[in-house]
């Protein structure tokens, strides 16, 4: 089609439209990456604060109040006034300082067993099982996750019952109920957060340098403590947060299975609805403990390669 060289095109508008609301927002934060990061984080970071932090405040306060009685002397109320009556109990009461420990022994030796069984475990999981088998390793890891709490701690109590328990039954023998018992029980749930760790962990680590290792003469002990644990030891750290964390505010598998022991999170159930300051007080123990505990952690610079 030709053009007439006497026709006059028509003039083309020479203002654009303003870009619309959106594209503005998205060219301003394109400009500003920190606000956009700050955008993007700030509505879980706000729940976080709320709820979880929020929450620790909370229990903070109410285990700074006591239990007094009122003037009748036939009721108790909680009065907020901030006291450290609670703690003092805690530190001046024995009963108190004994299930602290035993609590804690128990959070370390759960620890220490898992992370034995796991460390072989996750090893021949990663670096020996054929694909196939690894997947189901990985299946029969995963599947305790599955079944319920309860149902895992009352079929741990039909197989330590020594009375006519299953180990009774085969072998002649059980470990009854009590400290050992819930040990043992505790080790089960918590398996898993201490294998998948160190597994993810021991996926990472090339296999270069475990050859590199046998090639220059070191034998398997050797390689294992020298290449294999420092690159582990990440895993390690984040394994034994789960278990012993976990472990440290457990009560219900201890009191299926514990006999008369008590757990902190025992004295805690216990006392809830009879004092609740005092329950605040002694909720804190664990969370100080976990604080302590990945200081401690920190330290080695586990954190830092996570």
């Amino acid at each position: 089609m030709s053009i007439d060289s006497g026709e006059r095109l028509p003039d083309l508008p020479t203002h654009v439209s303003p870009p619309g609301t959106r594209r503005r927002v998205a060219r301003f934060l394109a400009r500003h990456p920190r606000l956009r990061l700050g955008f993007s984080l700030g509505p879980p970071l706000t729940w976080l604060l709320v709820i979880y932090i929020g929450a620790l405040v909370a229990l903070l306060l109410t285990s700074l109040f006591r239990l007094v009685d009122d003037p009748t002397g036939l009721l108790t109320r909680i009065d907020t006034t901030l006291t450290f009556e609670n703690y003092q109990r805690l530190l001046d009461t024995p009963a108190y300082r004994v299930v602290m420990q035993r609590t804690i022994l128990a959070a370390f030796s759960v620890t220490v067993i898992d992370g034995l069984i796991a460390l072989p475990f996750a090893f021949y999981m990663a670096k020996v099982a054929s694909p196939w088998a690894k997947r189901g390793l990985v299946v029969a890891v995963t599947m305790p996750l599955w079944a319920g709490y309860l149902v895992k701690g009352y079929a741990w109590r039909a197989i330590l019952d020594p009375g006519g328990g299953v180990l009774k039954g085969v072998f002649g023998s059980s470990p009854g109920f009590g400290s050992t018992a819930a040990i043992i029980v505790l080790c089960y749930p918590w398996f898993p957060y201490m294998v998948i760790p160190l597994y993810a962990g021991l996926e990472r680590l090339p296999n270069s340098l475990l050859e590199a290792s046998t090639d220059l003469g070191a034998s398997a002990g050797r390689t294992f403590r020298s290449v294999v644990m420092p690159q582990l030891l990440p895993a390690l750290a984040a394994g034994s947060i789960f278990t012993f964390s976990l472990t440290l505010g457990d009560f219900y598998m201890n009191q299926i299975v514990g006999g008369t022991n008590e757990y902190i999170g025992n004295v805690i159930y216990r006392n809830f609805s009879a004092n609740l300051p005092f329950s605040a007080a002694y909720a804190m123990v664990p969370v100080l403990i976990m604080i302590v505990y990945l200081l401690a952690i920190r330290r080695t610079g586990a954190l830092e390669e996570l």
